[in-house]
């Protein structure tokens, strides 16, 4: 024969244990609450993968014990922000450029000039007064060719021919002034491509008709220029000479004598010359 519960005992019997276990509950320690705690969360579904690695990819907090942040000190922190920040650029240091030391070569140096004579004074040839006041010896322009040896250091050496027409106020046709010189020029090193040079000669003339040779002299001249370094091989240049001339006494083609004069000569030249290396030293 069965015992069957009296109506309504199961509904008393399981309020009465939901009451225990809520007095349990209250009365246990905080070490029930973890315990509940993590069987909630066992109890709880997995978070998805993506999920997961979206947290990992944000890295921990500021306030999360396992933030490397959050394990360094104040102090080193501050050491650390100090050395990273960059160091001061360093200046580099001023070199003055030196120049470099001159090529001890020496030249042979030949080239071709216009040339322009500026009578200062005819001097006897030419008097002033008289039958003879036409001048004969006046001023023109021609042509200059000339060669020489350019040292390693700053002098050169050469020799030049000139031919001038001279205006002679029509007593000659083609009257031609010619001389024939020795040079020398002091070319001081200042270290740029143009350079000024002193330069100074000695030489002779012959001066005539058409090339001929009815009078002849001596002169000297001494002046400055300017030289330009087109390329290792090339020169421009400007020059200007005085040049006093020693004439002697002739009979021009008209039939006067001439006396002896010393004339006076400002000479420009427009040069162009070139260099064959002939060797280094």
């Amino acid at each position: 024969m069965r015992l069957r519960p009296p109506p309504g005992a199961l509904p008393a019997a399981v309020l009465a244990a939901g009451a225990l276990l809520s007095s349990a509950a209250a009365a246990a320690p905080p070490d029930g609450d973890a315990r509940i705690e993590r069987a909630l969360r066992s109890s709880a579904p997995e978070a998805p993968a993506g999920a997961a690695t979206e947290g990992a990819a944000d890295g921990p907090a500021d306030g999360d014990p396992a933030s490397p942040a959050a394990d360094v000190a104040p102090d080193a922190q501050g050491d650390e922000a100090a050395s990273a920040e960059p160091l001061p650029p360093v200046k580099p240091r001023v070199r003055f450029a030196t120049r470099p030391p001159p090529l001890h070569v020496e030249y042979a140096q030949y080239g071709v000039a216009l040339a322009a004579e500026i009578s200062l004074d005819a001097g006897a040839a030419c008097p002033r007064s008289g039958p003879l006041y036409a001048c004969i010896l006046g001023s023109g322009g021609g042509l200059a060719i000339r060669s020489g040896y350019r040292s390693p250091g700053p002098w050169y050496f050469g020799g030049a021919y000139q031919f001038t027409k001279m205006d002679s106020s029509n007593l000659y046709r083609l009257g031609i002034f010619q001389q024939l010189r020795a040079e020398m020029r002091y070319l001081p090193d200042i270290g740029y491509r143009a350079a000024p040079y002193f330069s100074a000669g000695i030489g002779g003339v012959i001066y005539g008709n058409e090339w001929g040779a009815e009078t002849g002299g001596a002169l000297i001249f001494g002046g400055v220029g300017v030289e330009l370094e087109v390329s290792r091989r090339a020169v421009l240049g400007v020059s200007c000479v005085y040049r006093p001339v020693l004439l002697a006494g002739w009979k021009d083609t008209a039939g006067y004598q001439r006396a002896t004069a010393i004339a006076q000569f400002v000479g420009f030249e427009l040069l162009l010359e070139v260099r064959t290396e002939l060797g280094r030293r």
